[in-house]
């Protein structure tokens, strides 16, 4: 598909539309859809810049790649002046003070947010069925789920409500749902992106991250958002994509690894592995080398993802008390003021994930779970870096299963965490990873070593043709 971006730029700037007439638009399609997608529908802040827009170019000035580009912003980023929910009772009437630094990049660029989009609770979900706002539908079939916890994001795009979404993903919440909803998906490399004006769930694996319905499109808004930024230390000066990572096809003889305990998994749907395995047969005939790896097992990075996951959300959340943050319930006293307000206003979910997580942390665990659960991650970091010598990128399923109908993961909590089985590897390691809708019915994942997101759309630019 081409560019979004660039078709919408070349209309306002040759006066084709209006922006304020194309925002409006997207305004109006959202109040108008049922798929539950917007937290809030931010008409006044979008239409204000829009006029700008269109003042600047009726006055003959030339306008940037993304100004007057409505998109469409995860419920969990800062956005001043307007609700930041994390789709929570607590923060439901919660306005930010400030900005999120991914975010003020694209409105510096002068893109125009246009809703604060439904996700599960503080990200605590693979489904967008955890959230106070009623789950948002899957945008090819509305009996499914929409996918986790961007849920709302990428439905968005793929309805062509917003022309691209800003998800964030911890364990793999920008790929599950982009893979669910037929559009493109990137978890940049960890500390690619600014993750300051993100509302923390696990902070050492928390990204921030594109959700487009082409490459290209991804890659610009990639790229504005990308650089280190001296309030979020784990930041680093990025090189952007360059365009022509998306002219290029892979060279005959590029080594493409995939898992083969991912594969040879009974707990993999049979049509989405024999779907794999012909990409697999196709990619060789095309002359790429198909190179098998070794890996953890799923359970156990799902073990691992979810005890470090819970520990840090435990630790993150405690400052949501109802003192500075948020609603808050009196009772006798503080002690019980504070347990009242977190018990009444955090989600099933969210208080199970806490729970979990006090648990982990708690003394005569920390060193039999906590502790375990790094040394493994420290292992399965290396086993990368030892991976990525052999191979160019890594292929695998975004999810095991198909897409789940609305309602079945919450009767079984553990089937939602399962479902996270082939991203939250990828997750522990920092790694790029891209969620291209190719292959699949939820479809591929492409993986690369860190800092090397170039490969990844090089390669999704090759399935694509040849698929």
């Amino acid at each position: 598909m081409a560019s979004a971006i660039k078709a919408l730029h070349n209309k306002l700037q040759q006066k084709e539309i209006s922006c304020v007439a194309l925002v409006q638009e997207k305004l109006d399609q959202l109040k108008a859809s049922d798929y539950n997608t917007a937290n809030y529908i931010l008409d006044e802040y979008a239409l204000n810049l829009a006029q700008k827009v269109d003042q600047k170019i009726a006055n003959g000035e030339s306008i940037g790649l993304l100004e007057g580009i409505p998109f469409g912003v995860k419920d969990v980023y800062l956005l001043q002046g307007t609700y930041s929910t994390a789709s929570s009772d607590l923060l439901r009437k919660y306005k930010s003070p400030y900005t999120a630094t991914a975010i003020q990049k694209l409105l510096d660029a002068g893109a125009i947010p246009v809703v604060k989009e439904n996700c599960d609770s503080f990200g605590h979900g693979s489904s967008n069925e955890n959230t106070v706002f009623g789950p948002a539908k899957n945008a090819i079939d509305a009996t499914k789920v929409a996918g986790g916890s961007s849920g709302g994001s990428a439905v968005n795009v793929a309805k062509n409500f917003t022309t691209f979404s800003i998800g964030g993903d911890t364990g793999g919440s920008i790929r599950q749902p982009a893979g669910y909803n037929n559009v493109y998906g990137l978890k940049p490399t960890y500390g690619k992106i600014s993750r300051y004006g993100l509302m923390a769930y696990a902070s050492s694996t928390d990204c921030v991250g594109p959700i487009a319905q082409s490459l290209e499109d991804t890659q610009i808004v990639l790229n504005v958002m990308s650089g280190a930024d001296y309030r979020d230390q784990t930041t680093f000066d990025s090189t952007p994509v360059s365009d022509k990572s998306l002219d290029q096809t892979l060279p005959k003889g590029t080594k493409i690894g995939y898992y083969k305990n991912f594969i040879e998994s009974d707990a993999l749907n049979a049509t989405i592995k024999a779907d794999f395995k012909a990409m697999l047969t196709k990619l060789e005939a095309e002359g790429m080398e198909i190179v098998p790896l070794d890996f953890f097992d799923s359970s156990i990075l799902v073990s691992t993802y979810y005890a470090l996951a819970m520990a840090e959300t435990a630790s993150n959340l405690a400052r949501l008390d109802g003192t500075n943050y948020g609603v808050r319930t009196t009772g006798k006293d503080l002690k019980e003021g504070y347990s009242i307000t977190r018990s009444e206003n955090f989600t099933t979910e969210t208080k199970r994930r806490i729970v979990g997580g006090n648990q982990v942390l708690s003394q005569g665990h920390s060193e039999e779970i906590y502790n375990k659960a790094q040394q493994l991650r420290q292992q399965i970091s290396h086993h990368f870096d030892e991976d990525f010598k052999k191979v160019d990128v890594v292929l695998s399923p975004v999810t095991p299963n198909p897409v789940p109908q609305i309602g079945n993961n919450l009767k079984d909590p553990m089937t939602m965490y399962l479902s996270d089985a082939y991203t939250v590897g990828f997750s522990l390691g920092g790694l790029p990873t891209l969620t291209a809708p190719l292959a699949m019915e939820t479809g591929v994942q492409i993986t690369a070593a860190k800092k090397q997101e170039a490969i990844l759309f090089t390669c999704a630019n090759f399935l694509k043709q040849v698929l």
